[in-house]
Formats: C-alpha cells, structure tokens, sequence
C-alpha cells in the first residue's frame, strides 16, 4: 500500500526521534524492526524512509548547528525529544530536500507537533521554522 506524503513524513519523525536513544548502529536496527512491522507498507516507500533517515543521521551535525543558531540561548538538551526530531526533520527538508516547499515543510512540522508534542509546542516550533525560511 502506497502511503501519503504527511504517513511517509511521520514515519521518519518517528524514526528520528530515536536517534536520541540509540547509537547510529541500533538505530540501523530499531529502522529494520520498524519497517517489517509494516508488512503492507510498499517497497518504494521503504526505500524513501530509509533514505532519509540515512540522510538526515548524514547530515546531523549540520542540522544541529542550524537549529541552534535559531535557538539563540537555548542548549538541544533543553528541547524536548520530540520537538527536537521534528525541528531536524522540517530543517533537513528546508535546506537539503529540493522537492519539498519550504511552506509545506513548516506546515507539516506544526501539524506532527501538534499530534505528538505539548499545547505550546506547535507555536515554538512555528517561530523557530519561520526564523529559517
């Protein structure tokens, strides 16, 4: 089953997010679990997810520095799990995903935030994303 764009996109958030508790190793392994836990997912869309999970670990540090230079004062330790995996999600889109508009990029962080994060969450999140484009 083909997903949607907003499914593919939750998917690796949800990938993501675990880079905080795994080394890139394991989360080699946690991706594999993940994805034959979706036998019904197609296999073009597994390709995709892994290859912007793999591209997004690639590029972490810089991903990083970005989100930090819009967060003036603020250390990553002090963001939550979950913002922090969608900010570097939306920001990898923004800079290194050319076939994603950065509108729809932002858009999508603030709804994820929305379904995964506190009541303030989507509002910041906004506001850091804004700051980038």
């Amino acid at each position: 089953m083909k997903l949607s764009r907003r499914k593919l996109r939750e998917s690796i958030f949800l990938l993501v997010f675990r880079i905080e508790f795994n080394t890139r190793e394991e989360l080699q392994e946690q991706m594999d679990m993940y994805l034959d836990s979706k036998p019904d997912m197609d296999k073009e869309d597994i390709c995709y997810i892994r290859n912007k999970v793999t591209d997004i670990l690639d590029h972490l540090t810089e991903l990083d520095e970005t989100i930090l230079k819009i967060c003036k004062g603020w250390r990553l330790e002090r963001l939550g799990k979950a913002e922090l995996a969608i900010l570097r999600l939306a920001v990898y889109e923004m800079i290194d995903d050319k076939d994603i508009p950065t509108s729809v990029a932002i858009n999508e962080a603030v709804e994820l935030t929305k379904i995964y994060c506190s009541e303030e969450a989507p509002r910041f999140v906004n506001g850091v994303l804004a700051k980038l484009a």
